[in-house]
């Protein structure tokens, strides 16, 4: 018997890319609704070659549902998670409302899978940041060879990561920069056309935004409580596809030659790393794949037991959907849950 599964936020550009990935997958499911707020309702979305329509969350009766994957956004979440986990489904959530509680497990399958054991205290999972998820995936293996203590890493984040009408800002204001037209400016603090932009999330009262806040303590949870990281998170004019410069330093020895062989054969990573023009994946060729893209590995010598590397994914879908998927498969593989009986 199959598992029901339903998409909270199935019309953003997240909840898509769920619909898209489960067909993708062959996940087991025998039955997929689309759910968004009252005024998407009707709306036809995807899922592999069948369309469709999208109900109300309002008026959605859970009680027969084995696992929501919710995209709609952390006030949402706040509202409708625990009512959706008190049916009796496993909520996975992609916002951040959920992230920090200390009785909801935060999951990338690839580092931490068996935390998903504990997903019964709420009957949620949360997802990460897309920066942390992809970030997580690299450092693993080399935490777990060489013990990471401190890491700094600069991110270069797409606009996708700020939802489609990001998107379609970047795309007006690039057509505005060529037609000669006004540059209209609502989703940034400033223009994203031709330019970076060092602050993404609201300012804290240390300085750090919001954003960079997340990498760090979403990693010390996912990881280690022990590594310090020291983020700088900067949205870049690109539309699909995170990147990241990061600089780690370890306890223990560890050349470049080992973190490449190591990373070489972890789950989820993909090493490109040729010392020559081109020889390093960038975020046009990770936009649709899976993997973490892993380059530029290098040692640090201005520091004992040093590295530094770049990696590259895809934010929609390891830093959000496809990650959520995979923590479902976790559940399903590990036989964490099991399918409720459906109505005749």
């Amino acid at each position: 018997m199959g598992y029901k599964v339903a998409v909270v936020g199935a019309t953003g550009n997240v909840g898509r890319e769920m619909l898209n990935i489960l067909d993708e997958r062959k996940f087991p499911a025998d039955e997929v609704v689309a759910l968004a707020s009252r005024r998407s309702v009707g709306v036809e979305v995807s899922y592999g070659d069948r369309t469709l329509k999208v109900k109300a969350l309002e008026h959605y009766d859970f009680s027969d549902v084995d696992i929501c994957l919710m995209s709609a956004g952390g006030t949402v979440s706040k509202e409708w998670s625990p009512k959706i986990g008190a049916a009796g489904a496993v909520v996975i959530d992609n916002s951040s409302a959920w992230r920090m509680d200390p009785d909801v497990p935060l999951i990338v399958p690839e580092v931490n899978a068996d935390a998903a054991a504990s997903f019964a205290r709420k009957n949620i999972i949360a997802n990460p940041n897309c920066s942390t998820a992809q970030l997580v995936v690299a450092l693993k293996p080399l935490h777990d060879a060489a013990t990471i203590t401190r890491v700094v890493v600069a991110t270069y984040q797409s606009v996708s990561g700020a939802g489609k009408d990001a998107m379609d800002e970047l795309f007006s204001q690039t057509k505005a920069v060529y037609t000669n037209d006004e540059l209209i400016t609502k989703k940034f603090p400033k223009r994203i056309a031709f330019n970076v932009i060092p602050h993404i999330d609201v300012f804290m009262e240390d300085g750090y935004t919001k954003e960079e806040w997340k990498m760090m303590a979403e990693t010390k949870k996912i990881l280690d409580p022990k590594i310090k990281l020291s983020a700088t998170c900067v949205r870049v004019p690109v539309f699909v596809g995170h990147s990241e410069a990061v600089n780690v330093e370890f306890e223990k020895p560890i050349t470049a030659d080992e973190a490449r062989g190591l990373l070489r054969r972890a789950p989820g990573c993909l090493v490109i790393d040729k010392q020559e023009a081109g020889g390093y994946a960038t975020p046009y060729e990770a936009a649709g794949e899976d993997a973490t893209y892993i380059s530029r590995i290098r040692e640090d010598a201005t520091v004992e037991n040093g590295l530094a590397f770049w990696c590259v994914s895809d934010n929609l879908r390891k830093g959000a959907a496809l990650n959520a998927i995979q923590i479902a498969e976790v559940l399903i593989n590990r036989k964490l849950i099991t399918a409720k009986e459906k109505a005749a």
